[in-house]
């Protein structure tokens, strides 16, 4: 009878003990033996028969509950025995709520607190009702990308969607009483953070060490975040080396889109959203890190998360919601799709750390024969690397036809020179056109 996570041994009973008692119950219960020492040795007590009266009332007194108390002995020594059983509802002792966490007892405060007493009452945070915000308040583009995506991997149909945006939040779960749920915010609003602080996603492009080079929030829902973040890392964050098979020109990525996409989707939909820390991207030339805050669950690991496991996500209604879109699957497969991706991609196995409070994935980079702009020599080479800025100086230019050469700069972290080559090839090719002066006018794209 070793202690561990569920047993403790005291010498002595002492009414302080109780607190222990009340961490027992609010995890997965356990057992206190009064009458062993620290090396579990029966010593005995010898106020047996009173303390067998005294304790059940002091339980039942001071927490609320009933726990089984028995008295043994063992060669010819008498001590207690407390059995605690799991509370389905949160105890508290003196106004304080304790949690048995390994070997250790916490106070749980804070978000802690919050978290805990949410997930013993069933209430969840992402089912509270924002007051003061109407369905007519959501963002529509919002609204078309869920649309979009739900028909496309056709987790829905035409005739599915064809309802209002108030009936399509309802069949979602989004709705309570008729009123608006975070979730439903969260999801759909253009600007959720003015009601939850850090409901966003921060890129950030490091060199060595804490050398940030520059960095990028994503506003907006969460719809518009899983787009747009996934859009900006390729077009702002990376570059991709350019290799020729035969006569094929190919284009790799440092680090595999699907694989970093499932990444981001996950973190937001898991992500512990209460805290107000936004999602982090972390970018260096040869590793990828994503990060967010979460809850982990209390019998889970790191094995645990690389091995097959059921489906519990953290905001339930965001992800029947993200489900729906098609953007992740409803199985507890997206880490090991994210391992399968980088094995086929030849990248090293994705890497988890696991703190109290937020988890994080690293993506290494994989191993690219360097073939970069400053090494290219040939004419085909380098006429294929300008036709790439091209492309994507033109995405920027639809999206945005006001932007102006500085801005796409910017964007595209590229050199003055090359972003003006790429704008007069496009111009001398027909593809673009300015329209107007140079501080209000536009590109126009003719396909």
């Amino acid at each position: 009878m070793p202690e561990n996570q569920n047993i403790e041994w005291k010498e002595s009973w002492r009414d302080e003990y109780l607190k222990w008692i009340c961490g027992f119950a609010n995890a997965q219960g356990g057992k206190i033996y009064i009458g062993i020492d620290d090396r579990g040795k029966v010593i005995g007590i010898e106020n047996g028969k009173k303390l067998l009266e005294d304790i059940p009332n002091k339980i039942q007194t001071n927490l609320g509950f009933f726990a089984d108390v028995n008295l043994l002995s063992k060669d010819g020594l008498e001590y207690i025995e407390i059995v605690i059983s799991p509370s389905s509802y949160p105890v508290s002792y003196k106004g304080e709520y304790h949690f048995r966490s390994g070997s250790t007892r916490q106070v749980l405060r804070g978000t802690a607190l919050t978290e805990f007493i949410s997930s013993k009452t069933g209430i969840r945070w992402e089912d509270t009702i924002i007051e003061g915000v109407s369905v007519e308040d959501l963002d529509k583009e919002s609204f078309d990308i869920f649309r979009r995506e739900a028909i496309r991997s056709k987790r829905m149909t035409k005739a599915d969607l064809d309802m209002s945006n108030a009936e399509l939040l309802d069949s979602l779960g989004l709705l309570k009483d008729g009123r608006l749920t975070r979730a439903a915010v969260l999801l759909f609003h253009r600007m959720p953070q003015k009601w939850m602080f850090g409901t966003y996603t921060k890129i950030g492009k490091f060199g060595k060490g804490s050398d940030l080079q520059y960095q990028d929030e994503i506003i907006g829902s969460l719809f518009m975040q899983a787009e747009r973040a996934i859009e900006l890392i390729y077009l702002k964050y990376l570059t991709a080396p350019i290799t020729y098979e035969n006569m094929t020109r190919v284009e790799t990525y440092p680090f595999p889109k699907d694989a970093v996409r499932e990444a981001l989707y996950n973190a937001l939909v898991h992500s512990r959203w209460s805290a107000g820390i936004p999602i982090q991207i972390r970018i260096e030339d040869d590793a990828m890190y994503i990060s967010n805050e979460c809850a982990f669950p209390s019998d889970w690991t790191v094995d645990s998360l690389l091995q097959r496991h059921q489906s519990r996500p953290y905001n339930p209604k965001i992800a029947r919601a993200f489900f729906r879109a098609g953007y992740i699957e409803s199985w507890g497969r997206g880490i090991q799709k994210i391992v399968d991706v980088c094995n086929e991609y030849g990248t090293s196995k994705p890497e988890y750390i696991v703190h109290s409070e937020d988890i994080m994935l690293k993506l290494s980079a994989v191993k690219i024969i360097d073939q970069s702009v400053s090494k290219l020599t040939s004419k085909a080479e380098c006429s294929a690397l300008n036709s790439a800025l091209k492309m994507k100086v033109l995405k920027l230019l639809e999206k945005t036809p006001t932007l102006t050469q500085k801005e796409l700069q910017e964007m595209l972290n590229e050199t003055r020179s090359h972003i003006q080559i790429a704008v007069k090839e496009l111009v001398s090719e027909g593809v673009i056109e300015r329209k107007g002066g140079k501080r209000s006018g536009f590109w126009e794209i003719h396909k």
